[in-house]
């Protein structure tokens, strides 16, 4: 039964990953020293953007650990991703029934609680922090998928390239934006060009800052690209402290699956306020 409860909890925990998040964790910037020619500046931002995957699908099991408070759970599921279409993260307890499924498309975010039978459906202006931070469906894209991205933008040309600031220090290079009361910053390789950390801070004097804070560790060949199998998301919400960790494996380019989840008419949509009601309440 304990386990059970947990369940429920790691579920409602998926909506606050992206909708609203606060972390005490960012790109620190110290020591480093500013790259001093624009075209030194632009090679190391080019060997970080040809990392980019070529794949149109990839497809990986996941081992889902949550950790909410002083609760830890592991969970299995499924990771489907394809290119510029589709994110979805499925959740399985007891390892062959499907307890929740998070799904981004380029049109809304869609949770799908099945223990509870009941779903959410929205669009990205409807989540708090995607609204104020100005990321869409190709931004998460970059996120799950190991790149750079520009708020706003479905696509990283060359040229947009020049907009971001960097720094080094050592073999790391800080990369760097600011828009607004955004920043967001990537923490990248020199010698590989491989991005070790993403940061994105919405600045609020009055209602204090927030942010969403992604480590990539334990990179392994994909194709000829490397692509990271670790990957560890820190937020939290009023008073509940969440961290969701994925380690992926079996990574592969799977492309026969439905890429629409389709609502039985046995669910009950439920609202965005209600979520939170129901997730401040476990």
């Amino acid at each position: 039964m304990k386990s059970l409860k947990f369940l429920k909890i790691a579920v409602f925990a998926l909506p606050f990953v992206f909708g609203s998040c606060k972390s005490s964790k960012t790109v620190e910037k110290s020591p480093v020293k500013a790259v001093p020619e624009d075209v030194t500046q632009q090679k190391l931002l080019q060997k970080v953007s040809d990392n980019a995957q070529y794949a149109k699908f990839i497809t990986s099991k996941v081992k889902f650990q949550v950790k909410v408070g002083a609760q830890d759970l592991t969970l299995t599921g499924n990771l489907k991703m394809k290119r510029d279409d589709v994110i979805r993260l499925q959740l399985m307890a007891f390892g062959f029934v499907e307890a929740g499924r998070l799904e981004f498309t380029k049109e809304y975010v869609l949770i799908v609680d099945r223990i509870n039978k009941q779903y959410l459906k929205v669009p990205y202006a409807h989540l708090d922090f995607l609204r104020n931070s100005g990321l869409n469906f190709y931004s998460l894209q970059a996120l799950f998928w190991n790149e750079l991205f520009q708020p706003g933008r479905t696509s990283l040309t060359d040229e947009q390239l020049k907009d971001y600031n960097t720094n080094i220090g050592g073999d790391d290079l800080i990369i760097s934006l600011e828009k607004d009361k955004m920043s967001y910053k990537w923490l990248a390789a020199q010698s590989t060009g491989q991005i070790k950390m993403a940061n994105i801070l919405y600045k609020d004097k009055f209602r204090g800052n927030t942010q969403l804070n992604w480590d990539y560790t334990n990179f392994k060949k994909m194709g000829s690209k490397q692509f990271p199998t670790n990957n560890i998301i820190r937020f939290t919400t009023g008073d509940k402290e969440i961290e969701l960790r994925l380690m992926l494996n079996y990574i592969g380019n799977e492309s026969e699956w439905e890429t629409r989840t389709e609502i039985s008419g046995k669910y009950r949509q439920v609202s965005v306020d209600e979520i939170l009601r129901r997730f401040m309440a476990l």
